[in-house]
């Protein structure tokens, strides 16, 4: 078994070294020797618009309008959201939403409530 840290991007076991980074073969994602044991510890901390650490269960507002894809249906400014999920990946806010129903929404259109 390899001693080199997964990939803190895809979690990959399969990344390789490459003179001063690592360098993940699946997602290719590289990152620098140093900054990967920090990585590995602290896990990824979700934030809002405004740099808020956010947490499951938190309840969040909605800053900016937003189109649901397949859908005529808006998100409007100030929709309040109760009970978020964090999640891993491009949308890292899973929720459940009156009136449009379940969904995924980035953290960066956000702010905790």
């Amino acid at each position: 078994m390899s001693d080199l840290p997964n990939c803190p991007s895809c979690g990959s076991e399969y990344t390789y070294d490459d003179g001063v980074n690592y360098v993940c073969p699946e997602c290719a994602h590289e990152w620098s020797k140093d900054a990967a044991p920090e990585e590995a510890e602290g896990g990824k901390v979700f934030k809002d618009a405004h740099g808020n650490p956010l947490q499951d269960g938190d309840t969040v507002t909605v800053i900016k309008d937003l189109k649901v894809k397949g859908s005529s249906s808006v998100v409007k400014v100030g929709t309040k959201v109760k009970n978020i999920r964090l999640v891993e990946g491009d949308h890292d806010i899973d929720c459940k939403i009156d009136g449009i129903g379940s969904m995924k929404l980035k953290s960066e259109f956000v702010k905790k409530a």
